[in-house]
């Protein structure tokens, strides 16, 4: 393209006479393409930094978040009131995180459901909805739901493994909930099943 450009321009240069005279064409210039690129480059300077969602979570000190010494349930702790409500009365948000999903369900003391969301329902597709920001975004969306419905103080009972188990109630406690007692019911298996064979490289 530049080369065919130079040869147009040397030709409209005619030497006629001993007096060199050029004729008055423009020469564009690839201004268009050098603002293309420092757009791009701005654009990618002003994107976030790279998120390691898909990758888990970062290593959080729980030891040094406890304050109260009294942390574990005892005999008394089923009567406890918390905002006038009795501790086992009190309606539980179940997390199902997976690596692929996170799933919240709240339900009242006796387990019959009252809200369900997901990532997959809240709009994160595909790979996105493991990852800790999607289970982040729909809990405070879940909470902001029970928040409407008038449920503020809840317990919480997280089951599975994947990315999105911490910030999922970092998300609740975003969005104003009062967090009572976390509970994890992994289940855990005495007896795991026979593991694949190596793969021969």
């Amino acid at each position: 393209m530049l080369q065919s450009r130079l040869v147009a321009a040397l030709k409209s240069l005619s030497i006629g006479q001993g007096v060199c005279r050029i004729s008055a064409q423009p020469l564009s210039t690839t201004a268009a393409k050098c603002r293309q690129v420092e757009d791009r480059r701005e654009m990618l300077k002003s994107l976030p930094a790279i998120d390691e969602g898909t990758s888990g979570e970062k290593a959080v000190d729980i030891d040094s978040m406890i304050h109260h010494k009294d942390i574990f349930p005892n005999l008394d702790t089923p009567n406890m009131m918390f905002n006038g409500t009795p501790f086992k009365e009190l309606p539980i948000f179940n997390i199902r995180v997976s690596s692929n999903n996170t799933v919240f369900s709240l339900t009242d003391y006796k387990g019959t459901p009252k809200i369900i969301r997901s990532c997959g329902i809240e709009g994160f597709k595909n790979a996105r909805k493991g990852t800790n920001i999607a289970a982040q975004a729909t809990a405070i969306s879940v909470a902001t739901r029970a928040l409407e419905k008038g449920i503020k103080t809840i317990r919480v009972r997280v089951r599975g493994i994947g990315p999105g188990r911490m910030s999922a109630i970092k998300g609740l406690q975003m969005a104003g909930m009062d967090i009572v007692s976390i509970t994890d019911s992994t289940p855990v298996a005495w007896d795991p099943p026979r593991p694949r064979k190596q793969r021969k490289l």
